[in-house]
């Protein structure tokens, strides 16, 4: 409980989450589907937001989660959104130390990996539906943890894999990884005694149990308003290489950039939790170590993941190791079975602190903090990366106008005007697809043929950040500047100047 209230207050005041969480301007269109979501008991069937793809089907496959993020909005705004997110944020260190001692962690060490996890994971903090995503994974890893010594596959656990799956689908994509995850530990088992002397009975059996978990978790992924049409619109793109190459955070992490570190140390740290979890024979926590650490060298937004769930595992199979370590020094190995012995009474300890009382204590303080007005006036999107003063302007100019923005501005204009001013571009990459994207990089970039686009897309005003190159180019064609501040411009196109407020 104790790093899961300093995580807490991490995230809210050192990270300063009230401006943090927002800094994706996907959080915009979130907040907007939840509210209509809320309000209509419907989902969307077809594209609310852009003069692009009005009307085309859409697939909201996050919906739980704009729900929650939307119905906190309404009762407590933004500040009411950081609340909730800070918590989930905390909670997940909450299960992240369960994992490590249901995985034989040590104390000491759960406290010094705590800081590579905390680095690591705050790549990833943002007010978006992934974050309730984590909960499940570590949840899903600690249940399994816990299920290794129960040979019996009961009604009771298809239950609880059913709908713990079934509402994890309806939240986040994520919810593949559950019957992967399960079939990781069935093959796991099913492999042992075919590489080391072990009973095989046993080991079948665990297997047949992860392969029932397997199905059960499949099945419970179907339990969501698109039914197996969920399953095919995130393979299809998951499998779009062609898309996810021109996605951000699906890119490679930069690991010469300052602050660094902490991130190597991380995939340090779960590479030799994966060798020695092989030493130990622990062939799943090895399989799940190269899938994990692999996925996540390849794809930015893995790096988080592979810190909740690695780390964990990694601390167990040091500490078995350590626990098993021959041919020591006999005043070393005296040290070394203090050390082990005092840190196994420290996590007994504090796994009989459930710390029911803190939470809610701590809770109210955190929801509190975030009331104070100096703190309530600084939440929100950063304005030094938002259109927060320009997008402002946009309510001098008639409501059907065809508006040049890039996506990071998209989300945020959905955000701000409700959805009602529709935008050219946002975050939902799945949705707009691959040839669009393209459209929109040689557009914004000023490559050969951007003209053509402009000329195409039809637009009459823009918004762009001060630093794109986009701007002068459209000066240069006679495009007007209607407003600039120190973030953006609004520009309109040269035979509509007459008819914009002028400021």
């Amino acid at each position: 409980m104790c790093l899961a209230v300093v995580t807490l207050f991490y995230c809210l005041i050192l990270f300063n989450a009230p401006q943090k969480l927002f800094r994706d301007s996907d959080t915009g269109w979130h907040i907007v589907t939840g509210e209509k979501i809320v309000s209509t008991m419907q989902l969307p069937r077809t594209d609310p937001y852009s003069f692009t793809r009005a009307g085309r089907p859409w697939v909201a496959w996050e919906w739980g989660a704009d729900c929650v993020m939307g119905g906190v909005f309404r009762v407590g705004g933004l500040g009411g959104l950081v609340w909730i997110f800070a918590i989930a944020i905390a909670f997940v260190t909450w299960l992240w130390v369960r994992l490590n001692w249901a995985v034989g962690g040590n104390f000491f060490l759960t406290c010094l990996f705590a800081s590579p996890m905390l680095s690591t994971a705050n790549l990833h903090w943002l007010a978006r539906p992934h974050v309730f995503s984590w909960i499940f994974m570590l949840g899903l890893l600690w249940y399994f943890e816990s299920r290794e010594s129960d040979f019996h596959f009961r009604p009771a656990h298809a239950i609880v894999l059913t709908l713990g799956t079934a509402l994890w689908a309806n939240v986040h994509a994520s919810f593949l990884f559950a019957p992967l995850l399960a079939l990781i530990y069935a093959v796991g088992h099913a492999f042992r005694p075919l590489i080391w002397n072990l009973d095989v009975r046993l080991e079948f059996k665990m297997a047949r149990w992860f392969l029932t978990a397997a199905l059960f978790t499949l099945l419970g992924g179907f339990l969501n308003p698109y039914g197996y049409n969920l399953h095919q619109h995130l393979i299809e793109y998951l499998m779009n290489g062609d898309l996810l190459a021109r996605v951000g955070e699906f890119q490679s992490f930069n690991f010469h950039v300052e602050g660094s570190f902490q991130i190597l140390l991380t995939i340090g740290i779960a590479a030799l939790g994966g060798v020695l979890a092989l030493a130990e024979k622990k062939l799943a926590h090895s399989m799940l170590c190269a899938l994990l650490i692999g996925a996540a060298l390849r794809s930015a937004r893995i790096l988080p993941i592979a810190a909740i769930l690695l780390l964990p595992i990694a601390n167990g199979a040091i500490t078995d190791a350590l626990r098993r370590a021959r041919d020591l020094r006999a005043n070393l190995r005296r040290s070394l079975s203090s050390f082990l012995r005092y840190s196994d009474r420290l996590r007994l300890l504090d796994s009989g602190l459930g710390g029911v009382w803190v939470a809610p204590v701590v809770a109210l303080l955190a929801f509190f903090w975030l009331r104070v007005p100096m703190i309530a006036g600084q939440t929100g999107f950063p304005r030094d990366q938002f259109p927060v003063i320009a997008a402002g302007e946009l309510i001098t100019l008639p409501p059907d106008i065809r508006l040049l923005a890039p996506d990071k501005y998209g989300g945020y204009i959905i955000y701000r005007y409700g959805g009602a001013r529709k935008v050219f571009f946002d975050g939902r990459s799945d949705f707009y697809g691959s040839d669009f994207m393209k459209q929109y990089i040689r557009l914004v970039e000023v490559r050969p043929g951007w003209q053509d686009q402009l000329r195409a897309f039809g637009f009459t005003h823009a918004l762009l950040p001060n630093d794109y190159s986009l701007l002068p180019a459209l000066q240069q064609l006679g495009w007007s500047v209607v407003f600039r501040d120190d973030v953006a411009t609004l520009l309109a196109k040269s035979d509509l100047v007459g008819q914009v407020v002028n400021r």
